[in-house]
């Protein structure tokens, strides 16, 4: 078994991270492994190099193939641009759904859950903007994790 080390920012402050994960035939990641690596370099960060657009939108789509379904949360300026947020992802995870987002005034927080169709929205008085990815799995060997804040645009340049 090999381990990646990194730095990512938890609660405030810049802490090293270890994963033990099993390496690839070849002794390199597996592309699953990469891709999870890719998407932990927003873990709450305030600013970094961000990689390419179409670098963390393959590596979603990874992830979320190996999740049974994923629970989706949207930190945004306002309703409007929450809303749009929350519908391309949807979308460009697969997803028909049409959530009933209630509108409200400001910054907002919009959490939704497709397995349950339930969307709850609420205002947000933190800084962090994006979407929050939770992808949600049954077994140990599949992803169970929650990735972000990712780019709200990410999947409008589409």
């Amino acid at each position: 078994m090999k381990v990646w080390v990194g730095l990512a920012w938890h609660h405030g402050r810049l802490k090293q991270i270890v994963w033990g994960e099993r390496m690839g035939l070849n002794g390199q990641p597996t592309e699953l492994q990469a891709a999870q690596a890719l998407l932990r370099q927003f873990l709450c960060v305030d600013s970094q190099p961000l990689p390419a657009p179409d670098q963390i939108r393959q590596a979603l789509q990874q992830v979320v193939q190996h999740s049974d379904y994923q629970i989706l949360g949207v930190c945004a300026d306002d309703w409007e641009q929450g809303a749009i947020a929350l519908i391309s992802y949807l979308r460009a995870l697969g997803y028909e759904d049409q959530p009933d987002i209630a509108p409200i005034e400001g910054a907002v927080y919009i959490k939704y859950n497709p397995k349950k169709q339930r969307c709850h929205t609420d205002r947000y008085t933190g800084h962090h903007r994006g979407v929050l990815v939770s992808c949600q799995s049954a077994y140990d060997g599949d992803v169970n994790e929650t990735f972000g804040h990712l780019p709200l645009d990410l999947f409008l340049e589409l």
